[in-house]
């Protein structure tokens, strides 16, 4: 864990000593049947890109975000409550940019693919016994569960409004829809039953069990411009 925090470290060290936006924002991840997330500030830096044309760009950044709970999916046991988390999420989108600007704000609509890679899982127990017992039918379970952990990606589309307040200082108003997901292959037994007792090896079923990372990501910001020339405009680099 310490060497993921390290890596992370230097790479948004380096980053940020190329801004000429920076800010100050509140970002926000809620998972499809998970924990409400949010980021580690400073580890976050987004909207780093080119001008394609004046009104394309594209644009990557990362951020680190620590995750309360996210769920699973292509399991045999179902839940509306996660299976997995809290955790430590690297997020790093990659995005087209549709520039919209306007006198006094800018409107960009945008889209494009993430890649992402969890450490320091938890598997939640408390959530996937109660399903167990569920879809065995029993009145008690417990399990003892393993897996393997491995990078994910998606794709993304959103929408953000900039408002330039004066000609260094802008509000940012943005939200994204992410469905990713990342093979989480879990492996073991689980002990349950009603009047008798029994343990079940967990089969193939459980190792096709995917980390499900779809969700609504959220962002307001405050952006300055410490380059001293136009208005901040989203295309810059700028810390979230």
């Amino acid at each position: 864990m310490q060497k993921h925090i390290l890596l992370v470290s230097f790479l948004f060290c380096a980053t940020a000593g190329l801004a000429q936006n920076v800010g100050l924002s509140f970002s926000y991840f809620i998972p499809k049947d998970g924990y409400f997330s949010t980021p580690i500030s400073p580890f976050s830096i987004r909207g780093l890109g080119v001008d394609l044309t004046r009104n394309i760009a594209l644009e990557t950044g990362a951020s680190l975000y620590r995750m309360s709970g996210l769920n699973m999916k292509n399991l045999p046991i179902k839940s509306k409550e996660p299976f997995v988390g809290p955790n430590f999420t690297i997020f790093v989108p990659v995005e087209l940019v549709l520039q919209l600007p306007a006198q006094g704000f800018q409107f960009d609509i945008k889209g494009g693919a993430f890649g992402f890679y969890g450490f320091a899982h938890k598997l939640n127990y408390g959530n996937i016994d109660r399903a167990i017992r569920k879809y065995e039918g029993w009145e008690v379970a417990n399990s003892s569960l393993s897996y393997k952990n491995n990078p994910g990606w998606g794709y993304h589309v959103g929408v953000e409004l900039t408002i330039n307040v004066a000609s260094q200082f802008g509000i940012s108003l943005e939200a994204n829809y992410l469905a990713g997901q990342s093979a989480f292959p879990l492996k073991g037994s689980y002990m349950g039953g009603n009047q008798s007792l029994e343990t079940v090896i967990v089969d193939e079923a459980f190792r096709d069990g995917k980390i499900d990372f779809t969700g609504l990501e959220f962002s307001i910001g405050i952006i300055f411009d410490t380059s001293g020339g136009a208005p901040p405009r989203r295309n810059n680099k700028r810390r979230r």
